[in-house]
């Protein structure tokens, strides 16, 4: 079943519709969605290695956009919709000490953030709650985004055969490695951050 699904979404990944999946799945992300654009980004850079930064800035650009719905969620629909999702990951009581936060540290909180595996969406939505400078967070977002997946795109284009070899050989290890990075992303941010 794993193989099937790896080979399914590489199908995907070489098809007409790719860019458009992965620009949707990149802006979802960021706002609401629970799984990480790398999910069609690596099997796509590994299929095409000769666009691997076009579709890095692709896919930063649609997470930034992303970011700006995460925001209004944050600035809009908080006390609804915003607090209903950071709930569904369990931040719910860390949400008063992060706004608080953000008053003296959310430009590095954004940068830094936008560089790491850590779920966007919960920096996106924080930054709206707490009323953060939409066009410096527009900006910041832009910046981080793009340069984290032009780092992988950088990486899958140097490394990509030996990443290939290593995805088809050992499958169930790479998921599992998947797994580990996306649930190791979530507890991060509910235990250190």
């Amino acid at each position: 079943m794993l193989r099937r699904l790896y080979d399914w979404t590489l199908s995907l990944a070489a098809g007409p519709r790719a860019d458009a999946a992965l620009f949707g799945v990149s802006f979802a992300e960021a706002s609401f969605f629970p799984l990480p654009p790398d999910i069609l980004l690596v099997p796509m850079t590994l299929a095409r290695p000769e666009r691997a930064y076009r579709l890095a800035i692709m896919c930063g650009l649609a997470s930034t956009l992303g970011g700006m719905v995460g925001y209004a969620i944050g600035a809009l629909l908080y006390d609804t919709l915003g607090l209903w999702i950071i709930q569904l990951y369990g931040y719910g009581d860390k949400m008063d000490a992060f706004r608080d936060t953000y008053a003296q540290w959310g430009l590095w909180i954004i940068l830094l953030k936008g560089l790491t595996p850590i779920p966007y969406k919960l920096v996106s939505i924080t930054s709206g709650f707490a009323g953060y400078d939409i066009w410096l967070f527009f900006a910041l977002s832009l910046v981080s985004r793009i340069l984290r997946f032009l780092a992988v795109g950088w990486l899958l284009r140097r490394y990509g055969e030996p990443v290939r070899e290593f995805i088809e050989k050992r499958l169930e290890l790479s998921a599992i490695l998947l797994l580990v990075v996306i649930v190791g992303g979530f507890v991060l941010v509910k235990y250190v951050f």
